[in-house]
């Protein structure tokens, strides 16, 4: 099995590359399986925070072990089947600000590692709707930094990094470039899906994946003009050096 890790902050057209990889017939996915003990750690109130919290395993060790095919806690799929039905890809859709300091990050040694960056500005526009007053740390940019210099680092190689932007203006041309990155074949099917939800969705999806459910596919770019409120300025500055610093390795 491959397993492709999607690195991203929230607010990134993260579910919509999730429900992207999901159409193909050789790929299952799995959806922010650190969600769990993210809210069990912070204590932080989120939609939906106590169905999650028992729903899902809250260790990080335990499911960090699932994920590159240790154990069946995350993903209780049977691999063996799944391969005899051509299904040779296991998709993880991550958020960074999942992985708290004291996560360690050998495991991920095991994965194909990628990373989704948006323009921090249309991040936080849109993660404000939802919860009003985030931090930098709430938003997920540090710790992107953090895993993409420690894959870098560990591999000695740049690993896949692909903007939002650039995959809504060029669906094709992007998702082409990343699969050959992880050296997988493009297929038109990573394009348009059909709408609504699906069970692979977290317990998460009826507060946040509104949007993406209803949508077959990507959806054109458009340049939204609505502004980072004044007393947000000093986190969009600091989110907007990290996004400038990975966003001159995308592919």
């Amino acid at each position: 099995m491959h397993y492709i890790a999607m690195w991203s902050c929230p607010r990134t057209i993260s579910t919509a590359l999730m429900r992207a990889w999901e159409n193909r017939p050789d790929t299952v996915v799995i959806d922010e399986p650190f969600y769990a003990h993210y809210l069990h750690a912070t204590g932080l109130d989120h939609p939906g925070r106590d169905d999650i919290i028992a729903a899902y395993e809250t260790d990080w060790r335990l499911v960090a072990r699932s994920l590159s095919g240790e154990s069946a806690l995350i993903a209780p799929f049977d691999r063996q089947a799944l391969r005899s039905t051509g299904v040779t890809i296991c998709y993880q859709k991550h958020m960074t600000h999942h992985m708290l300091a004291y996560m360690e990050l050998d495991w991920v040694d095991r994965l194909t590692n990628c990373f989704l960056i948006r323009s921090p500005a249309e991040v936080i526009t849109s993660y404000i709707k939802i919860r009003p007053q985030p931090t930098l740390l709430d938003l997920g940019f540090p710790q992107q930094l953090r895993l993409f210099e420690t894959v870098r680092k560990r591999t000695g190689s740049i690993p896949p990094v692909i903007d939002s932007r650039d995959v809504l203006e060029d669906p094709r041309r992007t998702l082409s470039r990343l699969c050959e990155a992880v050296d997988v074949p493009f297929s038109e099917r990573m394009l348009s899906w059909p709408p609504g939800g699906r069970a692979s969705d977290g317990l998460w999806a009826p507060y946040w994946y509104t949007a993406v459910e209803r949508s077959s596919g990507f959806a054109p770019y458009v340049p939204k003009d609505e502004l980072v409120p004044a007393h947000l300025q000093g986190l969009l500055a600091q989110a907007q050096e990290i996004y400038q610093e990975l966003q001159r390795f995308r592919i």
